[in-house]
Protein backbone atom coordinates (compact mmCIF):
# COMPACT_ATOMS: atom_id res chain seq x y z
CA UNK A 1 0.00 0.00 0.00
CA UNK A 2 1.09 3.34 -0.77
CA UNK A 3 0.44 6.33 1.69
CA UNK A 4 1.13 8.77 -1.24
CA UNK A 5 3.41 8.59 -4.40
CA UNK A 6 5.91 12.01 -4.90
CA UNK A 7 9.06 10.99 -7.20
CA UNK A 8 11.46 13.66 -6.60
CA UNK A 9 15.16 14.41 -8.19
CA UNK A 10 17.85 12.80 -6.56
CA UNK A 11 20.31 14.62 -4.68
CA UNK A 12 23.91 13.48 -6.30
CA UNK A 13 25.39 11.75 -3.37
CA UNK A 14 27.63 8.42 -2.95
CA UNK A 15 26.91 4.95 -1.40
CA UNK A 16 28.71 4.42 1.99
CA UNK A 17 27.56 3.38 5.46
CA UNK A 18 29.49 1.27 8.16
CA UNK A 19 30.84 0.29 11.62
CA UNK A 20 30.40 -2.15 14.38
CA UNK A 21 29.70 -6.07 13.77
CA UNK A 22 27.04 -9.03 14.70
CA UNK A 23 26.77 -12.31 15.33
CA UNK A 24 24.68 -15.06 13.34
CA UNK A 25 20.69 -15.20 13.91
CA UNK A 26 19.39 -17.83 16.57
CA UNK A 27 17.34 -20.67 15.75
CA UNK A 28 14.89 -20.27 18.43
CA UNK A 29 12.11 -18.06 17.67
CA UNK A 30 9.51 -18.56 20.31
CA UNK A 31 8.31 -17.08 23.91
CA UNK A 32 8.54 -13.20 23.00
CA UNK A 33 7.86 -11.60 26.10
CA UNK A 34 8.27 -8.00 24.91
CA UNK A 35 10.68 -5.73 22.68
CA UNK A 36 13.22 -3.12 24.00
CA UNK A 37 13.85 -0.49 21.44
CA UNK A 38 17.63 -0.04 20.80
CA UNK A 39 17.87 2.38 17.74
CA UNK A 40 16.87 4.14 14.59
CA UNK A 41 18.22 4.64 11.26
CA UNK A 42 17.45 7.04 8.71
CA UNK A 43 18.83 6.04 4.94
CA UNK A 44 18.93 9.82 3.08
CA UNK A 45 16.03 10.73 0.96
CA UNK A 46 16.66 9.82 -2.63
CA UNK A 47 20.01 8.27 -1.57
CA UNK A 48 21.60 7.05 -4.89
CA UNK A 49 23.08 3.24 -5.17
CA UNK A 50 24.47 1.89 -8.31
CA UNK A 51 22.25 4.03 -10.74
CA UNK A 52 18.74 3.75 -8.64
CA UNK A 53 17.16 5.57 -5.80
CA UNK A 54 16.68 3.79 -2.67
CA UNK A 55 13.23 4.49 -1.15
CA UNK A 56 10.09 2.10 -1.22
CA UNK A 57 11.58 -0.43 1.23
CA UNK A 58 8.49 -2.80 1.58
CA UNK A 59 10.04 -5.52 2.89
CA UNK A 60 13.15 -6.87 4.63
CA UNK A 61 14.52 -10.62 5.06
CA UNK A 62 17.76 -11.82 7.33
CA UNK A 63 20.00 -14.05 5.35
CA UNK A 64 21.66 -15.67 8.32
CA UNK A 65 24.85 -17.67 6.79
CA UNK A 66 25.75 -14.26 4.19
CA UNK A 67 25.27 -12.06 7.28
CA UNK A 68 23.22 -9.54 5.14
CA UNK A 69 19.75 -8.64 4.16
CA UNK A 70 17.27 -8.81 1.34
CA UNK A 71 15.06 -5.44 0.56
CA UNK A 72 12.43 -5.38 -1.95
CA UNK A 73 11.54 -2.33 -3.06
CA UNK A 74 8.04 -0.96 -4.28
CA UNK A 75 9.12 1.26 -7.28
CA UNK A 76 6.99 -0.64 -10.01
CA UNK A 77 9.35 0.17 -12.46
CA UNK A 78 9.01 4.09 -12.63
CA UNK A 79 12.43 4.83 -11.45
CA UNK A 80 14.40 2.02 -12.25
CA UNK A 81 13.11 -1.86 -13.36
CA UNK A 82 11.45 -3.56 -10.41
CA UNK A 83 13.97 -4.43 -7.96
CA UNK A 84 15.38 -5.89 -4.78
CA UNK A 85 18.67 -4.67 -2.47
CA UNK A 86 21.25 -6.60 -0.68
CA UNK A 87 22.40 -4.89 2.65
CA UNK A 88 24.13 -4.66 5.79
CA UNK A 89 22.80 -3.28 8.72
CA UNK A 90 25.88 -2.60 11.52
CA UNK A 91 24.46 -2.31 15.40
CA UNK A 92 24.72 -3.63 18.76
CA UNK A 93 22.70 -4.38 21.88
CA UNK A 94 23.13 -1.02 22.75
CA UNK A 95 23.35 1.53 19.42
CA UNK A 96 22.34 1.43 15.60
CA UNK A 97 25.59 2.45 13.56
CA UNK A 98 24.58 2.34 9.87
CA UNK A 99 23.35 0.94 6.34
CA UNK A 100 25.51 -0.61 4.31
CA UNK A 101 23.89 -1.43 0.76
CA UNK A 102 25.42 -3.59 -1.07
CA UNK A 103 24.13 -4.53 -4.08
CA UNK A 104 20.95 -4.29 -6.51
CA UNK A 105 18.84 -7.10 -8.40
CA UNK A 106 16.15 -6.49 -11.16
CA UNK A 107 13.32 -8.63 -10.53
CA UNK A 108 12.73 -10.54 -14.00
CA UNK A 109 9.68 -11.71 -16.09
CA UNK A 110 9.62 -15.35 -16.77
CA UNK A 111 10.78 -14.74 -20.06
CA UNK A 112 14.13 -13.15 -18.42
CA UNK A 113 12.85 -9.55 -19.31
CA UNK A 114 12.69 -7.29 -16.81
CA UNK A 115 9.11 -5.46 -15.78
CA UNK A 116 8.00 -2.40 -17.97
CA UNK A 117 6.88 0.86 -15.92
CA UNK A 118 3.32 1.21 -16.22
CA UNK A 119 3.35 3.52 -19.27
CA UNK A 120 4.79 0.90 -21.36
CA UNK A 121 2.64 -1.97 -20.39
CA UNK A 122 0.27 -1.75 -17.08
CA UNK A 123 -0.96 -5.14 -17.31
CA UNK A 124 2.51 -6.99 -16.82
CA UNK A 125 3.55 -3.74 -14.30
CA UNK A 126 4.08 -5.30 -10.72
CA UNK A 127 3.72 -3.83 -7.66
CA UNK A 128 6.37 -5.44 -5.26
CA UNK A 129 5.69 -5.76 -1.56
CA UNK A 130 6.85 -8.64 0.63
CA UNK A 131 10.55 -10.70 0.43
CA UNK A 132 11.52 -13.54 2.39
CA UNK A 133 14.50 -15.91 1.89
CA UNK A 134 14.50 -19.36 1.53
CA UNK A 135 17.66 -21.05 2.82
CA UNK A 136 16.37 -24.82 2.20
CA UNK A 137 16.43 -24.15 -1.62
CA UNK A 138 18.48 -21.02 -1.68
CA UNK A 139 16.02 -19.08 -3.48
CA UNK A 140 13.86 -16.33 -3.15
CA UNK A 141 10.20 -15.65 -2.69
CA UNK A 142 8.29 -12.19 -3.54
CA UNK A 143 4.86 -10.57 -3.69
CA UNK A 144 2.98 -8.47 -6.02
CA UNK A 145 -0.33 -6.44 -5.58
CA UNK A 146 -1.28 -6.59 -8.92
CA UNK A 147 -3.25 -4.00 -10.28
CA UNK A 148 -7.30 -3.59 -10.35
CA UNK A 149 -8.46 -0.08 -12.46
CA UNK A 150 -11.93 -0.25 -14.24
CA UNK A 151 -12.81 3.17 -15.42
CA UNK A 152 -14.92 4.14 -18.19
CA UNK A 153 -12.36 4.25 -20.40
CA UNK A 154 -10.55 1.75 -19.31
CA UNK A 155 -10.33 -1.78 -17.26
CA UNK A 156 -6.49 -2.91 -16.11
CA UNK A 157 -7.02 -6.44 -14.66
CA UNK A 158 -3.69 -7.82 -13.62
CA UNK A 159 -3.94 -10.52 -10.41
CA UNK A 160 -1.44 -10.42 -7.55
CA UNK A 161 1.15 -13.57 -7.13
CA UNK A 162 3.76 -14.95 -5.46
CA UNK A 163 7.26 -16.00 -6.64
CA UNK A 164 9.62 -17.85 -6.59
CA UNK A 165 13.08 -16.43 -8.15
CA UNK A 166 16.81 -17.38 -8.43
CA UNK A 167 19.22 -14.70 -5.92
CA UNK A 168 19.96 -13.16 -9.47
CA UNK A 169 16.40 -12.45 -9.76
CA UNK A 170 14.84 -14.96 -12.29
CA UNK A 171 11.85 -16.58 -12.48
CA UNK A 172 11.61 -19.66 -11.37
CA UNK A 173 8.10 -20.52 -10.25
CA UNK A 174 4.49 -19.16 -8.95
CA UNK A 175 2.60 -20.31 -6.36
CA UNK A 176 -1.21 -21.67 -7.47
CA UNK A 177 -3.54 -18.35 -6.50
CA UNK A 178 -6.90 -19.32 -5.24
CA UNK A 179 -9.76 -17.85 -7.43
CA UNK A 180 -10.39 -15.93 -4.31
CA UNK A 181 -7.80 -13.95 -5.25
CA UNK A 182 -8.14 -13.04 -8.79
CA UNK A 183 -8.81 -9.31 -9.75
CA UNK A 184 -12.31 -8.61 -11.04
CA UNK A 185 -13.90 -5.88 -12.60
CA UNK A 186 -17.06 -6.19 -10.63
CA UNK A 187 -16.82 -5.93 -6.90
CA UNK A 188 -15.87 -8.94 -6.26
CA UNK A 189 -12.01 -10.21 -5.09
CA UNK A 190 -9.58 -8.35 -3.61
CA UNK A 191 -9.02 -4.53 -3.44
CA UNK A 192 -6.77 -2.29 -5.04
CA UNK A 193 -3.62 -2.11 -3.75
CA UNK A 194 -4.84 -4.75 -0.54
CA UNK A 195 -3.62 -7.77 -1.44
CA UNK A 196 -0.38 -9.63 -0.39
CA UNK A 197 1.60 -7.63 1.73
CA UNK A 198 2.89 -9.88 3.87
CA UNK A 199 5.22 -13.71 3.53
CA UNK A 200 6.90 -15.47 5.79
CA UNK A 201 8.03 -19.38 6.15
CA UNK A 202 7.33 -22.15 9.03
CA UNK A 203 10.21 -23.40 10.83
CA UNK A 204 11.55 -26.16 8.45
CA UNK A 205 9.96 -24.26 5.57
CA UNK A 206 7.36 -26.39 4.99
CA UNK A 207 4.73 -23.80 4.82
CA UNK A 208 4.23 -20.43 3.58
CA UNK A 209 1.98 -17.88 5.70
CA UNK A 210 0.61 -15.05 2.93
CA UNK A 211 -0.94 -12.23 4.47
CA UNK A 212 -4.07 -10.13 2.68
CA UNK A 213 -3.56 -6.58 3.57
CA UNK A 214 -7.76 -5.51 3.77
CA UNK A 215 -10.68 -7.09 2.99
CA UNK A 216 -11.86 -8.74 -0.03
CA UNK A 217 -15.31 -7.27 -1.12
CA UNK A 218 -17.16 -10.62 -0.43
CA UNK A 219 -15.66 -9.90 2.91
CA UNK A 220 -17.04 -7.28 4.15
CA UNK A 221 -16.10 -3.12 3.81
CA UNK A 222 -12.83 -2.14 4.94
CA UNK A 223 -11.52 -0.65 8.75
CA UNK A 224 -13.10 2.75 9.06
CA UNK A 225 -12.79 4.78 12.53
CA UNK A 226 -14.30 2.86 14.99
CA UNK A 227 -14.94 -0.12 12.96
CA UNK A 228 -12.95 -3.06 12.57
CA UNK A 229 -12.88 -5.28 9.29
CA UNK A 230 -11.85 -8.99 8.44
CA UNK A 231 -9.27 -10.24 6.41
CA UNK A 232 -7.46 -13.35 5.19
CA UNK A 233 -3.97 -15.46 5.78
CA UNK A 234 -3.32 -17.94 4.08
CA UNK A 235 -1.32 -21.13 4.01
CA UNK A 236 0.70 -22.68 1.24
CA UNK A 237 2.74 -25.84 0.88
CA UNK A 238 6.01 -24.99 0.01
CA UNK A 239 7.07 -28.19 -2.02
CA UNK A 240 3.76 -28.44 -4.13
CA UNK A 241 3.25 -24.53 -3.82
CA UNK A 242 -0.32 -24.86 -3.68
CA UNK A 243 -2.76 -23.34 -1.02
CA UNK A 244 -3.80 -25.41 1.92
CA UNK A 245 -5.33 -23.35 4.39
CA UNK A 246 -6.93 -19.57 4.68
CA UNK A 247 -7.93 -17.95 8.05
CA UNK A 248 -9.84 -15.23 9.58
CA UNK A 249 -7.99 -11.74 10.74
CA UNK A 250 -9.67 -9.53 12.75
CA UNK A 251 -8.09 -5.77 11.89
CA UNK A 252 -8.87 -3.29 14.39
CA UNK A 253 -10.42 0.18 12.94
CA UNK A 254 -8.51 3.30 11.50
CA UNK A 255 -6.99 5.12 14.40
CA UNK A 256 -7.55 8.82 13.54
CA UNK A 257 -10.24 9.77 11.42
CA UNK A 258 -9.03 11.50 7.83
CA UNK A 259 -9.24 15.39 7.24
CA UNK A 260 -11.33 15.99 5.37
CA UNK A 261 -13.48 13.39 6.54
CA UNK A 262 -13.40 12.29 3.42
CA UNK A 263 -10.01 11.42 2.74
CA UNK A 264 -7.85 8.65 2.02
CA UNK A 265 -7.35 6.65 4.83
CA UNK A 266 -7.03 2.92 6.02
CA UNK A 267 -5.95 -0.23 8.50
CA UNK A 268 -4.32 -3.24 7.04
CA UNK A 269 -2.05 -5.63 7.61
CA UNK A 270 1.21 -4.83 6.33
CA UNK A 271 4.00 -7.31 6.95
CA UNK A 272 3.88 -10.72 8.79
CA UNK A 273 7.18 -12.81 10.72
CA UNK A 274 6.56 -16.34 11.28
CA UNK A 275 6.84 -17.17 15.05
CA UNK A 276 6.09 -20.84 14.74
CA UNK A 277 4.10 -23.40 12.87
CA UNK A 278 1.05 -21.41 13.94
CA UNK A 279 2.31 -18.29 15.72
CA UNK A 280 2.68 -15.19 13.46
CA UNK A 281 4.06 -11.37 14.33
CA UNK A 282 1.42 -9.58 12.13
CA UNK A 283 2.11 -5.78 11.86
CA UNK A 284 -1.01 -3.62 11.36
CA UNK A 285 -0.34 -0.54 9.91
CA UNK A 286 -3.36 2.61 9.86
CA UNK A 287 -2.86 6.06 8.34
CA UNK A 288 -5.28 8.60 8.09
CA UNK A 289 -4.63 11.39 5.56
CA UNK A 290 -4.04 14.78 7.54
CA UNK A 291 -2.22 13.08 9.93
CA UNK A 292 1.83 12.86 9.57
CA UNK A 293 2.05 9.78 11.76
CA UNK A 294 1.05 6.45 10.94
CA UNK A 295 0.17 4.08 13.73
CA UNK A 296 1.70 0.70 13.89
CA UNK A 297 0.81 -2.03 16.34
CA UNK A 298 2.56 -5.43 16.47
CA UNK A 299 0.30 -8.34 17.28
CA UNK A 300 1.36 -12.45 18.70
CA UNK A 301 -1.05 -13.91 16.46
CA UNK A 302 -2.23 -17.51 17.01
CA UNK A 303 -4.13 -19.65 14.58
CA UNK A 304 -3.67 -22.96 16.30
CA UNK A 305 -8.07 -23.03 16.98
CA UNK A 306 -8.79 -20.62 13.86
CA UNK A 307 -11.01 -22.27 11.52
CA UNK A 308 -10.23 -22.72 8.10
CA UNK A 309 -12.28 -20.50 5.64
CA UNK A 310 -10.78 -21.71 2.25
CA UNK A 311 -14.83 -22.85 1.12
CA UNK A 312 -16.06 -19.66 2.99
CA UNK A 313 -16.49 -16.94 0.16
CA UNK A 314 -17.77 -14.38 2.09
CA UNK A 315 -16.82 -13.55 6.02
CA UNK A 316 -19.76 -11.03 5.95
CA UNK A 317 -22.71 -13.65 5.25
CA UNK A 318 -21.40 -16.64 6.35
CA UNK A 319 -20.24 -15.76 9.86
CA UNK A 320 -19.40 -19.32 11.14
CA UNK A 321 -15.90 -19.58 11.75
CA UNK A 322 -13.97 -18.44 14.52
CA UNK A 323 -10.87 -16.00 14.03
CA UNK A 324 -7.42 -16.40 14.66
CA UNK A 325 -6.78 -14.66 18.34
CA UNK A 326 -3.91 -11.86 18.53
CA UNK A 327 -2.32 -10.01 21.34
CA UNK A 328 -0.92 -6.79 21.34
CA UNK A 329 3.14 -6.93 21.60
CA UNK A 330 4.23 -3.32 20.99
CA UNK A 331 2.24 0.23 19.72
CA UNK A 332 4.77 2.21 18.34
CA UNK A 333 3.51 5.69 19.73
CA UNK A 334 5.00 4.30 23.33
CA UNK A 335 8.52 5.27 21.36
CA UNK A 336 7.62 9.10 21.18
CA UNK A 337 9.16 9.51 17.96
CA UNK A 338 7.78 10.17 14.44
CA UNK A 339 6.65 6.54 12.86
CA UNK A 340 6.50 6.56 9.15
CA UNK A 341 5.31 3.69 6.66
CA UNK A 342 6.07 0.54 8.12
CA UNK A 343 5.88 -2.75 5.90
CA UNK A 344 8.40 -4.95 6.80
CA UNK A 345 9.94 -7.11 9.77
CA UNK A 346 12.65 -9.65 10.17
CA UNK A 347 14.83 -10.96 12.40
CA UNK A 348 18.36 -10.07 12.60
CA UNK A 349 21.47 -12.03 14.36
CA UNK A 350 21.76 -12.27 17.48
CA UNK A 351 22.97 -9.58 19.88
CA UNK A 352 26.27 -9.41 21.89
CA UNK A 353 23.89 -9.80 24.91
CA UNK A 354 22.46 -12.95 23.99
CA UNK A 355 19.23 -11.88 22.51
CA UNK A 356 17.58 -11.97 19.12
CA UNK A 357 17.47 -8.73 17.31
CA UNK A 358 14.15 -7.47 15.60
CA UNK A 359 14.34 -5.16 12.63
CA UNK A 360 11.73 -2.97 10.78
CA UNK A 361 11.83 -0.62 8.37
CA UNK A 362 10.03 2.09 6.61
CA UNK A 363 8.40 2.21 2.86
CA UNK A 364 9.14 6.51 2.44
CA UNK A 365 6.58 5.99 -1.22
CA UNK A 366 9.96 7.98 -2.56
CA UNK A 367 8.62 11.53 -0.71
CA UNK A 368 10.85 14.13 0.53
CA UNK A 369 7.81 14.34 3.37
CA UNK A 370 8.57 10.38 4.17
CA UNK A 371 11.19 8.32 5.84
CA UNK A 372 13.33 5.65 5.04
CA UNK A 373 13.81 4.40 8.97
CA UNK A 374 15.13 1.45 10.46
CA UNK A 375 14.04 0.23 13.64
CA UNK A 376 16.09 -1.99 15.89
CA UNK A 377 14.46 -4.28 18.80
CA UNK A 378 16.00 -6.52 20.93
CA UNK A 379 14.12 -9.35 21.75
CA UNK A 380 13.59 -10.23 25.58
CA UNK A 381 12.41 -13.86 26.39
CA UNK A 382 9.44 -14.69 28.30
CA UNK A 383 10.14 -15.53 31.90
CA UNK A 384 10.37 -19.63 32.36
Amino acid sequence: MKKHLLFLVLPMLAGFFSCSSTRKAGTDAGGIGRLKFIGEYIVPYNFPFNGTITGGLSGIDYDVTAEQYYLICDDRSALSPARFYTARLYFSDQSFDSVKFTAVTTLLQAGGQPYPDTKTDPRLTPDPEAMRYNAQKQLLVWSSEGERIVTEKDTILTNPGIYEISMKGQYIDSFALPPQFRMQATDNGPRRNGVFEGLGFTPGYKHLYVSLEEPRYEDGPRAEPGQGAYTRILKFDNNTLQPVAQYAYKLEPVAYPAIPENAFKVNGISDILVLGDNKLLTIERSFSSGVRDCTIKVYITDLHNATDISNINSLQTDTRFKAATKTLLLDFVSLGKYIDNIEGATFGPVLPNGHRSLIFVADNNFSEKEENQFFLFEVIPKKQ
